[in-house]
């Protein structure tokens, strides 16, 4: 069973009672222990004490059950483990990990997953996602667990991580000067670990909100914990018949997160990232290197540019952003699926701060919010557009579709010339700084994800069509060859403007 245990970009997800079960839980939590105890060099129980792993969960059917569960297998082990009295958001567990001596954390969570999928992350003592050589070293440890281990079913110590998580918050933003601005908001928990923290600090600060979903379902009624505008109809419909000024909303754990402007229109994750950079440099001064991802937009390039500021580009995946945060002197990381920190805060994704800040930027501006990003586009002088398609192919198909357009890329899209070739993470097609093309095989479905940027909508059409046309050819070919029997490329599947 180990090796369907796969640590992906941000942790192990599977769907409870088939991979996810109290076995493997405790596999990992086994695995985890062996590492902790290598990495911090813990050999007694002094230095257990002075280093204890704490452990969060979600608002999942069964998180707090199997969280027990991890932490009886890390006290079996002579570890001192502390656990949360309720299910808490992500980045608040990654704070409590960095903020005292820890040997990290371990949270329980599939995050934005449908609710049939459990998960765990491991966060280090730094509270930013685990890198690949400590996830290694704990898949390393997965065959470890002893046959027929026994455990002790004691409870294990609880404990609160909010206050000072909470107090962090409002040292980073200034919750009077906040509710000067009377913004009316919308805050959606889906759900979600947010509700008593989100909300809270906005009615701390005296802002009227209107408040939805801020209880536990395990089913997250329905729908997914994912703040995209198909999860979120009822907080758009809520904006508008109220005229609201905002809506505010969070995934299951709390660590990315979503906003509707005033008109009801969602804005997505890259232009939230764009906003959040521009206010950072604009109204706050603040300055630091932008770190995204290979498929978020490159208007951040445009930003840097005009700000004066380093650009740096990671593989996908937030621990990629962790890394660079630690490293370097970082303004802000983010990425095109919604996670975003900022300087002096946690090397972690923080939907919670980041939803504060769009408050915060939009007491700054004194304007609407669709007004802003308008204001935005203006002072850069250029737009974007961006679309996600997706190719249902196996495994077997993915790997030889990447092995022929990486070895023979083609050489124009569209009647356009291709004029870079990135190789960091997938494929990356450049027509030139602020056109590209992205393939990348997912870490954890049968999927191969296109990512396509363009400054305009017509433009990108061409070149969606035309790359899906040569595509194509190339997998009827390869189905010559292997007798594939995959699908191809569905008609701009899961596309988003933006």
């Amino acid at each position: 069973m180990t090796e369907k245990i796969k640590f992906g970009t941000d942790g192990w997800r599977a769907i409870i009672a088939d991979q996810f079960t109290f076995e493997n839980v405790e596999r990992v939590a086994y695995a985890v222990g062996m590492h902790i105890k290598e990495e911090y060099k813990i050999t007694d129980k002094a230095s257990a004490e002075k280093l204890p792993i704490l452990i969060g969960y979600d608002t999942r059917f069964l998180a707090d059950k199997f969280a027990e569960r991890a932490g009886q297998i890390l006290a079996s082990m002579g570890l001192s483990v502390r656990m949360t009295e309720r299910d808490v958001p992500t980045p608040c567990i990654a704070f409590a990990a960095q903020n005292q001596p820890t040997s990290g954390a371990l949270q329980i969570t599939a995050s934005h997953n449908p609710p049939e999928y459990c998960g765990i992350k491991y966060i280090p003592h730094f509270g930013g996602p685990a890198t690949n050589d400590i996830t290694n070293n704990i898949t390393r440890h997965l065959g470890d667990l002893p046959k027929d281990y026994e455990f002790a079913h004691v409870k294990v110590e609880r404990f609160n991580p909010t206050p000072p998580y909470l107090d962090a918050i409002r040292n980073f933003v200034d919750l009077k000067k906040l509710g000067a601005a009377k913004i009316r908001v919308g805050y959606d928990a889906l759900f979600s670990t947010s509700r008593g923290y989100l909300d809270t600090l906005i009615k701390e600060a005296g802002l009227p909100v209107s408040v939805l979903h801020d209880y536990r379902d395990p089913l997250f009624g329905g729908g997914m914990p994912e703040p995209k505008p198909e999860f979120l109809k009822e907080l758009t419909a809520l904006v508008k018949q109220e005229k609201l000024d905002v809506g505010l909303a969070t995934d299951g754990d709390a660590d990315r997160f979503g906003v509707i402007d005033e008109t009801g229109t969602a804005l997505t994750a890259n232009q939230l990232l764009c906003l959040l950079t521009r206010h950072l440099v604009k109204n706050r001064g603040i300055k630091g290197a932008i770190v995204r991802t290979v498929g978020t937009t490159h208007l951040l390039d445009k930003q840097a540019k005009l700000y004066g500021l380093e650009l740096i580009e990671t593989p996908v995946g937030f621990k990629w952003i962790g890394e660079q945060m630690r490293l370097k002197d970082i303004l802000i990381g983010g990425e095109e699926s919604g996670g975003v920190s900022v300087k002096g805060h946690i090397p972690e994704k923080d939907g919670i701060l980041a939803n504060l800040l769009v408050l915060e930027m939009m007491e700054c501006e004194k304007k609407p919010l669709s007004q802003i990003w308008k204001d935005l586009v203006a002072e850069i002088g250029s737009d974007f557009v961006a679309k996600r398609a997706d190719m249902h192919l196996t495994a077997v198909t993915q790997k030889q579709l990447m092995e022929r357009l990486t070895s023979a890329p083609p050489d124009t899209i569209a009647g356009e010339k291709v004029t870079k070739v990135g190789r960091s993470d997938g494929l990356k097609l450049y027509l030139d700084d602020f056109t590209f093309v992205l393939l990348r095989p997912s870490g954890t479905e049968p999927i191969m994800r296109l990512s396509y940027e363009a400054p305009d909508s017509s433009r990108l059409d061409k070149i969606m069509a035309d790359f899906k046309k040569q595509t194509e050819a190339i997998l009827k070919d390869l189905k010559g060859q292997i007798g594939s029997q995959d699908a191809g490329m569905p008609e701009k599947a899961g596309t988003a403007s933006h």
